[in-house]
């Protein structure tokens, strides 16, 4: 018959269940000891279409990245991946540069370069946008935010010369509430560098990938959405700006100087704020200013280094690979390690990067290579799979927290034929360490100012 089946049949389909199950538990169980990640092949690549409604966001405001179809508006600028990296090095060369000489200063040696012309310390760009509010009417901007900036603006009218931005420009003879800061005010007087003009405060900043942006330093109402509004907020208003600012509108700073967002924000909302990062661009994530409504954080201590007040230092030690601590002393950290919004692939002192790299090659070594990518010397090509097995990847601090990256973090995909290892080397073991905003992805990332401590909260951004 039709539905006659063998003896050795019926146990040839027990086995080959048996065996299936014990293959699903093995991949379930090496994810549950954070050794691997199994990824769709498919998945490593965005969609061209945005996959989150830009719907209000209940944490705070909704984070898009500027490159990605989130971002509302057209996007007529375009740039590719070695665009990006590059742009992504000259910011680490300035911040780099910048650290180097604040220790020159601060040992009384003389700077061999100038320092920022402001507070809004100049090292390039960075890629994920809010929505902010300015003015009275509220008028809407669309602006990048960056932890390693501390003066936020926007462009305004008049514009002598201004780059192409989708949303109309500031106006501030139409905001009731606007008012410039006067050349004699301690608040212009207080930047590392000012000018003055028609006894108006005057601001300029030159960032590591020669944007750069100067107008009037000002006051008006800022609007965080929701609802949340900052009265006598102090920013730049920008009457010259030119650089890769991708049609965005300007920029809100979260360092940790007086005029930055959080500081200036402190005192009605708390010293606090967090943000979670899309997994991919398609994506959206949030930032929120305030009190912190993330649950179950593990968190390490913030550090302050006093020639580089605005960096956010966290004492990074050690590294996992497949979940296995890497022989590296965390002598090798001791040059400090930054946690940056802007920079998009962590940086590491190069005896602790070729460890990791040595040890990621070894566990994708079924893998064929691909040609290095810019700065990314490690790539794959999984063209002909449909599912990759990749090792997980961990900080680990001084105090024993650790941060585990999510599998989106691990790799910057060019194309599937082209995935990159998303880690680089600095040229040296003294320059300072930064954790990009790519190992970030999906990890709601607390900053609690006022008890000097940061968190993560691995998870996504719900």
């Amino acid at each position: 018959m039709a539905f006659n089946i063998s003896l050795l049949q019926c146990c040839i389909l027990v086995l080959a269940c048996l065996l299936c199950a014990h293959s699903s538990q093995a991949l379930e169980g090496n994810n549950r000891d954070n050794a691997w990640h199994i990824v769709d092949v498919e998945s490593l690549l965005p969609s061209s279409d945005c996959s989150s409604p830009l719907e209000r966001n209940i944490n705070g405001m909704t984070i898009t990245h500027r490159h990605g179809p989130c971002t509302p508006g057209p996007r007529k600028y375009k740039t590719t991946d070695a665009q990006i990296l590059r742009q992504d090095q000259d910011r680490v060369d300035s911040m780099h540069h910048y650290v180097n000489s604040a220790k020159e200063a601060t040992i009384g040696e003389s700077l061999s370069v100038s320092l920022p012309a402001q507070h809004g310390i100049s090292y390039g760009t960075g890629n994920y946008v809010v929505k902010i509010g300015m003015g009275t009417p509220r008028k809407d901007f669309s602006v990048v935010f960056d932890t390693g900036s501390d003066l936020s603006w926007i462009q305004c009218k008049p514009c002598n010369a201004c780059y192409n931005q989708t949303d109309p420009l500031f106006d501030p003879t139409l905001s009731s509430t606007y008012s410039s800061i006067s050349c004699t005010s301690t608040d212009c007087t207080q930047l590392d560098s000012s000018t003055c003009s028609n006894e108006q405060c005057q601001y300029e900043v030159r960032y590591g990938d020669n944007s750069q942006t100067d107008g009037v330093f000002a006051r008006d109402t800022l609007t965080l959405p929701p609802t949340n509004t900052l009265s006598n907020f102090m920013f730049g208003c920008g009457n010259n700006n030119d650089g890769l600012f991708g049609e965005t509108d300007g920029l809100i700073g979260l360092g940790r100087d007086r005029v930055s967002l959080i500081s200036q924000a402190s005192s009605k909302y708390g010293a606090m704020f967090s943000y979670c990062l899309p997994s991919s661009s398609n994506y959206t994530g949030y930032l929120s200013i305030g009190t912190n409504s993330v649950s179950r954080a593990s968190f390490t201590s913030m550090v302050r280094k006093s020639d580089t007040p605005s960096f956010y230092y966290i004492n990074l030690t050690a590294l996992k690979v497949g979940g296995k601590l890497l022989n590296i002393s965390p002598t090798v950290f001791s040059a400090g390690t930054v946690i940056d919004s802007g920079t998009v692939i962590t940086r590491l002192p190069p005896t602790a990067y070729a460890q990791l790299r040595d040890t990621f090659r070894q566990y994708m070594k079924r893998y064929p290579k691909a040609p290095s990518l810019s700065i990314l010397d490690t790539c794959y090509n999984f063209s002909k799979y449909r599912r990759v097995k990749i090792p997980s990847i961990s900080f680990v601090f001084s105090d024993g927290t650790t941060l585990d990256v999510d599998f989106t973090g691990l790799l910057y995909v060019s194309r599937v034929s082209q995935a990159c290892l998303a880690f680089a080397g600095n040229s040296r073991d003294s320059s300072i360490g930064i954790i990009g905003n790519t190992q970030q992805k999906k990890v709601n990332v607390i900053y609690d100012i006022a008890n000097q401590k940061i968190g993560f909260s691995p998870g996504g951004c719900k």
